[in-house]
């Protein structure tokens, strides 16, 4: 049974859905025309996949009384790109430039965990160099900033505050050229590599990373007049979307959200991972579970990225001209990066000392490149702290150059299945407040 919006009504036959009765309305108001025309039987309605409010290409299915949201469902995989299964015929170090691509607001975290992943498996954990991790903190919690900031602003513009969307994505532009200066991407980067990172970051990083910070912290505090200060964001986001201790616990749900519910659950404290247990920074947490106070946690957390940032910065000056790669040959991908005249890639010098050392040394080169090394047989668990929650990466060597299986826990997957309880039995409207406070990127949902 399918209904448009409208005051007058007619019935009709389709014989498309067997005899089932069909109504096309138009003009007047929804909820009189559902009690009217339909009566009490049921009403199911689409929202997106193609919606304004879906973040992407979700489909929640709806079953509404008048405006009352009696059953939700999500439906997934209109984004299904197969980069899993494309990782098992690419080299270990190809690996990262599908992973990147699955949480496309997020690119970092992916890398990293899988490059963190396949340096278990070749037991080079701690040979990878300190100013590599450094430097994977330092683009992690910036982009934790990044990707938090496109939440805040889209959920603001969802709610009609387009102002939040154009300060929010303001900021995180300031983000983004930092990106761009280190990677040469402001997105997909491919940066970060098994044993370390492609290339060491450019000598005047720490000035431009100091003026972003300036600026994002600057355009922090306006958010926090126009959200967290303002009685209409608050009351229209106070107890919507509300999910216990209990809940989360019982649907795996990590992140922001079990954080709303007071559990102070973080991987990067509880899992200590590329040195973070020496770094100082907290895990703020509350109480009261439901989307006003993951905004309130979102901005936090983007607070305290920001010192961990400024610590970064520190061990970055302290450890110039350190290298960023592992020292073995036989499985550090040539990442030596020397700019070109284009001011990307590698310049005619670099290549004439690559192509003139030796043929033995070209062979390898070309070989490492092509062929990529081998991993001995086994397999590895990893996890990070993502923006949205835990990001888990199981990958699986048969001793060959490339993965025999990588398969990726992303949060946003495990988040949706808190959509039932957090709608059901709330407004239509507040399934779009209670959607946007899990924050799903629907690339590392569908992967």
């Amino acid at each position: 049974m399918t209904a448009q919006t409208g005051y007058h009504a007619t019935p009709a036959v389709d014989d498309l859905a067997g005899g089932t009765p069909m109504f096309e309305a138009s003009g007047g108001d929804w909820d009189e025309i559902a009690r009217e025309v339909v009566g009490e039987e049921r009403i199911v309605v689409n929202m997106g996949p193609q919606h304004p409010s879906t973040h992407g290409v979700l489909r929640l299915m709806l079953e509404i009384d008048g405006e009352t949201v009696t059953e939700a469902r999500c439906g997934v995989g209109y984004l299904h790109t197969g980069i899993e299964k494309n990782m098992e015929f690419r080299t270990w170090t190809q690996g990262t430039t599908f992973c990147t691509r699955m949480d496309y607001l997020a690119p970092f975290f992916q890398e990293t965990a899988f490059c963190l992943a396949t340096e278990k498996l070749l037991g080079i954990t701690d040979d990878v160099p300190e100013r590599a991790s450094v430097v994977r903190v330092l683009m992690m919690e910036l982009n934790r900033v990044a990707s938090h900031l496109v939440c805040l602003g889209t959920g603001g513009n969802e709610m009609g505050a387009t102002t939040v969307m154009t300060v929010a994505f303001t900021a995180r532009e300031e983000i983004l050229r930092v990106f761009e200066a280190v990677t040469g991407l402001r997105m997909n980067h491919a940066y970060v590599r098994p044993g370390g990172v492609a290339q060491d970051v450019p000598d005047d990083l720490g000035d431009q990373v100091r003026h972003a910070l300036r600026e994002v912290r600057k355009y922090l505090g306006q958010l926090g007049d126009l959200l967290l200060a303002n009685p209409i964001f608050r009351a229209r986001l106070t107890d919507v979307g509300t999910l216990d201790l209990t809940g989360c616990m019982a649907l795996g749900i990590t992140g922001p959200v079990l954080r709303s519910a007071g559990l102070p659950y973080d991987v990067r404290k509880a899992f200590p991972y590329c040195g973070y247990e020496t770094y100082d920074f907290d895990v703020p947490t509350s109480t009261n579970a439901d989307s006003y106070d993951r905004v309130v946690l979102r901005v936090e957390e983007c607070y305290q990225s920001l010192r961990i940032v400024e610590q970064c910065l520190q061990r970055l000056a302290a450890t110039a001209e350190q290298p960023v790669m592992v020292a073995d040959r036989k499985i550090a991908w040539p990442a030596q990066l020397a700019v070109g005249a284009d001011g990307q890639g590698n310049s005619l010098e670099h290549i004439r000392t690559i192509m003139g050392t030796s043929m033995e040394a070209l062979i390898h080169h070309f070989k490492l490149v092509t062929e990529g090394f081998r991993v001995p047989v086994g397999q590895a668990w990893q996890t990070v702290e993502h923006p949205r929650g835990e990001l888990g990466v199981h990958v699986v060597s048969d001793g060959g150059t490339r993965p025999y299986r990588a398969h990726f826990r992303d949060p946003s997957f495990n988040n949706l299945q808190a959509v039932s309880v957090m709608c059901e039995g709330g407004q239509v409207a507040d399934v779009v407040v209670a959607v946007a406070s899990l924050d799903p990127v629907l690339g590392g949902v569908d992967r």
